[in-house]
């Protein structure tokens, strides 16, 4: 199953991403993760995203999208892989196209976890609070939002208009959550 899970930033879509990735028995591939662990282990990608993002830009299409077809093309996607955090941006739906065109594979669905806007803020708040995030203010956290729904969001109409998107209320316990994914993608297929 090749499939995209999207929506806000605190929607729970890592958490669900890794019940799903084992559910179907494929990678869950979260670009953030693959930036994160470039920065760490010090590599040539991770010193160009350490100072992209430290200067508060974003990783250029062309960056992240190398990274992603690299990323598919490990055998472990054979079977399909959970794409979190990517697409971003139009430009990188028609890349990721391309890609999959390219493996003779098409896109099989869309997650899309709606959630409510002020319930997430309070959510990220406490998390920061309990992790000790503190950067993670209601300012910073709000911006967060209002760049998904500027940027991020819109893609939903694209994916709807090709008939993979699958709305999920976002809302409530992480099983709950989860039998609705399963619910939804299961009358998908």
């Amino acid at each position: 199953m090749r499939l995209i899970i999207f929506g806000p930033p605190g929607a729970g879509k890592g958490t669900q991403a890794s019940a799903i990735a084992e559910h179907y028995g494929i990678p869950a591939i979260s670009t953030g993760d693959i930036f994160r662990s470039n920065i760490k282990e010090g590599t040539e990608l991770g010193k160009k995203v350490q100072e992209i993002t430290a200067a508060g830009g974003y990783v250029s299409d062309e960056i992240t999208n190398a990274i992603v077809k690299d990323r598919l093309a490990e055998d472990d996607c054979g079977p399909g892989f959970l794409l979190d955090g990517y697409p971003r941006t139009e430009a990188q739906v028609h890349a990721l196209d391309d890609m999959l065109a390219e493996q003779g594979h098409p896109l099989e669905a869309v997650l899309m976890l709606t959630v409510d806007e002020d319930e997430v803020v309070s959510r990220l708040l406490k998390r920061a609070e309990v992790e000790g995030r503190e950067d993670d203010t209601e300012e910073v956290i709000r911006e967060r939002q209002a760049i998904y729904g500027r940027e991020t969001k819109p893609l939903a109409d694209l994916f709807r208009e090709r008939g993979l998107l699958v709305e999920v209320d976002g809302m409530g316990g992480v099983d709950e959550v989860g039998e609705r994914i399963f619910a939804a993608l299961d009358a998908k297929a």
